[in-house]
């Protein structure tokens, strides 16, 4: 059951418990976030973090999810480790008793936490950020309980989309570096097998561990081959480093870089003027209303963070999303919850974007008993029967230090080129 928290003695129970109480408006509602705030992959979970607060923010502001409740957040560091990651959501679950768990960012940390924590204690779990193709997986062999939700395509479909990238800039022989983990190995399968089917070809394969202080091996090793250029799947801290290395042992300045690469923090440690010819892909937005709300916004309310840094899109939905289906479950139970989560964002309801006043419209209507249809700051979404979206994919360049977008391929697309290259 959901943690209620009461500045009252008023017994926590049902929303509708709360009809009519001179309490009502007392009551907090605490979601769990477990992100990465400091690591590897600190500043996705950073970004994260103040997104879902926004969120938060902006529903509280709107009159809270039911009889005004207000959402907090009991935010946690898993340091982007997923034995931290375990301890943290465990806490949260058994000791806060929280419904409802966003996080992590990086796969590496939600993949333990829901087959750990959050399957078994049927609570939800909804991750802005990890891609790997293992969480369809588990929940396509019912291993979530239906208890797991992302804002952001499976990298199943995104190494199509990065091999077809690469090919179409001539691009055609390449090594490849991957972080050696979940994330990183799923990746790396996923393009080398796109990337041979459309004539590329991988002159190595080098996986590496994470937080070394060096990584002139793995760039020598990466060397062999002749290859054109770089494919590095990574995070921007050790991204950096090993970008760093490879142009110092005179690796060719083209690089193909994967969606967490997408950061101001890698491009200003490893310098601009090495990055001109580096090319990238990530999960891409259909741009609506909720899109223009948060990039106008955010930055202020983040105190500084751009809208651009990796998962602070994606992270506003899932807190958005979270927050309107509790206010549609009108329940403390997770299941209800659960229930709730696609029904926000289901076909057929009213439109309804980012920000006080659509959600004071939202609210209204999910009083009513209306159907609402969250379209939010990466595009309208739905989720399928194993917690995943379809989206269309972004495709970018790094010109004079800042990351360009240069192009689109819509989920349909990837998904043509899937159909193709299983034919061959």
């Amino acid at each position: 059951m959901q943690k209620m928290k009461w500045t009252s003695a008023l017994a926590a129970g049902a929303f509708a418990a709360l009809a009519g109480s001179a309490s009502a408006s007392a009551c907090e509602i605490t979601v769990g976030l477990v992100l990465e705030l400091t690591g590897p992959a600190g500043q996705y979970g950073q970004a994260g973090a103040k997104s879902v607060e926004m969120a938060f923010r902006d529903i509280n502001d709107a009159g809270g999810v039911q009889d005004g409740c207000k959402l907090v957040t009991d935010t946690r560091d898993s340091q982007s480790q997923g034995n931290v990651a375990v301890d943290q959501a465990t806490q949260l679950v058994n000791i806060k008793k929280v419904p409802v768990i966003i996080g992590g960012i990086i796969s590496s940390v939600s993949i333990p936490v829901l087959t750990s924590v959050t399957a078994p204690a049927g609570v939800v779990q909804v991750s802005p950020a990890s891609s790997s193709p293992t969480l369809t997986a588990l929940s396509r062999d019912g291993k979530t309980g239906g208890n797991f939700f992302r804002t952001i395509t499976s990298d199943a479909l995104q190494g199509t989309a990065a091999a077809k990238y690469a090919i179409d800039q001539g691009l055609t022989k390449l090594a490849l570096i991957h972080v050696n983990n979940d994330f990183g190995v799923n990746m790396a399968k996923e393009f080398s097998a796109a990337y041979e089917k459309l004539g590329g070809t991988i002159t190595s394969t080098t996986p590496y561990n994470e937080k070394q202080s060096s990584y002139a091996a793995e760039a020598s090793a990466a060397m062999s081959g002749e290859p054109q250029g770089l494919y590095l799947v990574s995070y921007p801290v050790d991204g950096a480093t090993i970008a760093r290395a490879w142009i110092s042992q005179g690796g060719p300045q083209t690089f193909l870089l994967n969606d967490g690469m997408n950061s101001t923090d890698f491009i200003e440690s490893v310098g601009a003027k090495f990055l001109e010819n580096a090319y990238g892909t990530s999960s891409g937005t259909t741009p609506t209303r909720s899109t223009e709300y948060f990039y106008e916004n955010y930055k202020e309310f983040s105190g500084g963070i751009e809208p651009s840094a990796p998962a602070a899109d994606r992270s506003y939905d899932a807190g958005a999303i979270v927050g309107l289906a509790i206010a549609k479950a009108g329940s403390s139970e997770s299941a209800a919850i659960r229930a709730a989560i696609p029904e926000v964002v289901a076909a057929g309801g009213e439109p309804i974007f980012a920000g006080k006043e659509e959600f004071a419209r939202a609210l209204a209507l999910i009083k009513d008993g209306k159907a609402i249809k969250y379209e939010g700051v990466i595009g309208p979404v739905g989720f399928d029967q194993y917690g995943d979206i379809t989206g269309p994919f972004r495709l970018w360049k790094i010109q004079k230090g800042e990351v360009t977008t240069v192009g689109e391929m819509s989920a349909a697309d990837v998904m043509a080129v899937k159909e193709e290259l299983a034919s061959k």
